[in-house]
């Protein structure tokens, strides 16, 4: 059934909310919705505290190791970690207390899918252990005189900001399913924004998706969790961010999404 999953995201060592399509390596145009200065384990012991399990720790771009492990120190086993995983780090990530690791950039070198690479992977920390990270642009389709235009989302790498030659579709994820234990899919076009999910992509995660999803992007109110369940047969758990009252939003408040995991 449809779950609120927490998040924790770090930039520069601090936790941020940060509008995705805004994320480039040189920093400039980088739009944050919210900083703080409570750490990144303070937020996971809020988390351990009230039972919330399976969120993810971010680490947008360089600098954020520490803050990571400190969360991970705090709350063992209650949450996965991702951004700039490999297969050299990864266990040094499930040795510091993380339940999974999420891999999105490293397994598509060169925007081309490595199964060494994935394989390699999977010996090293166990396919159970691992999260695909599935990130997603949407992308121009064209319909015909009597077809409408179907929606089609391409992954996305390198913190969003490469769009590579590989759809998510039926046959993407249940190929890469048997390598892992679950899916994370930002919408990135609407990440950070509030103004509303995928609901297309959602959907059809549900449809298609053979193993459990974690979906993040434009959730800006409680009714967002309910209308998630209710469009995704309960298949495809929420994230909420920059809509969440912990990080300064006014949609959501972290109570009444606590309460929503309980019920």
């Amino acid at each position: 059934m449809t779950k609120f999953r927490p998040c924790i995201d770090l930039h520069d060592g601090k936790v941020k909310q940060i509008v995705g399509s805004s994320l480039n390596d040189s920093g400039v145009g980088l739009k944050t919705n919210f900083e703080t200065e409570k750490s990144a384990a303070w937020f996971a012991e809020l988390y351990k505290r009230d039972g919330i399990t399976g969120g993810h720790v971010i680490m947008l771009g360089k600098g954020n190791e520490a803050s990571a492990k400190a969360a991970l120190a705090a709350y063992p086993g209650g949450l996965q970690v991702g951004g700039g995983i490999n297969g050299e780090n990864a266990k040094e990530y499930i040795d510091a207390g993380a339940s999974h690791v999420i891999v999105t950039s490293w397994i598509f070198p060169d925007g081309k899918l490595s199964r060494d690479r994935l394989d390699s992977l999977v010996q090293s920390i166990g396919k159970e252990r691992l999260v695909l990270d599935l990130s997603c642009k949407r992308t121009t389709t064209s319909g015909t005189a009597t077809t409408s235009a179907k929606p089609q989302w391409n992954i996305a790498i390198n913190r969003w900001q490469t769009l590579i030659d590989i759809q998510i579709n039926a046959e993407n994820l249940a190929d890469l399913s048997k390598y892992c234990d679950e899916f994370l899919v930002h919408a990135a076009d609407v990440e950070g924004k509030q103004q509303g999910m995928d609901d297309e992509l959602i959907q059809f995660l549900a449809q298609n998706s053979p193993i459990p999803v974690t979906y993040a992007g434009g959730a800006k109110s409680l009714a967002d969790l309910e209308h998630c369940k209710q469009i995704s047969g309960g298949k495809i758990d929420l994230t909420i961010g920059s809509a969440l009252d912990l990080f300064g939003g006014k949609g959501v408040k972290y109570d009444d999404c606590v309460k929503f995991n309980k019920t």
